[in-house]
């Protein structure tokens, strides 16, 4: 009945994630800033706007993953999820991969270790969700199970008596 369903390794990494986070933000601005002036106009504009949508995601994305996972809560959990795989790993993928962006030695290294805090995530947020989907959803079928035990239905041929029998006391002598 009590057992718990949280994840100790996704708890573990969102936990060192929380604060790597600062300094991988750190670490990417100061290059950005290094490098702006080098870059094409898109990608001033792609990378500003990938750095403000990165910091909002990040931020929520942790959140979600440490409500979700402590308290066992599916919606919240599933938002992590879906945050880490549709919006974070793309993001940091683009900037560890795309050549245009002049990609330094430094922030390749802190986008690496970004991107494997991430796969690590959707793997172990993937397991820990099912998990908790299946438990839950068996937690309810036994509730409703026992409910049904308690108070159980009539019969289909004792249903017929009573019908019956109502109108049958109604009539006079």
């Amino acid at each position: 009945e009590n057992e718990i369903i949280s994840s100790l390794p996704l708890q573990m990494s969102l936990y060192f994630n929380v604060y790597y986070f600062p300094f991988w933000w750190l670490i990417t601005v100061v290059i950005l800033y290094l490098k702006y002036p080098d870059l094409s106009d898109y990608y001033k504009i792609i990378l500003v706007i990938f750095m403000i949508l990165a910091s909002l995601v990040e931020v929520t994305r942790l959140y979600l993953g440490y409500t979700g996972n402590l308290q066992e809560k599916v919606p919240e959990l599933a938002g992590f999820w879906l945050l880490s795989l549709l919006l974070q790993l793309p993001t940091v993928l683009f900037l560890l991969f795309n050549e245009g962006l002049k990609i330094q030695p430094l922030e390749r290294a802190v986008h690496i270790v970004f991107a494997f805090f991430l796969a690590f995530q959707v793997i172990t947020g993937f397991v820990t969700l099912k998990r908790m989907v299946n438990k839950q959803a068996t937690h309810s079928h036994l509730k409703e199970f026992y409910r049904m035990e308690e108070q159980p239905v009539p019969s289909f041929y004792s249903l017929g008596r009573e019908e019956r029998a109502v109108p049958m006391a109604g009539r006079g002598p």
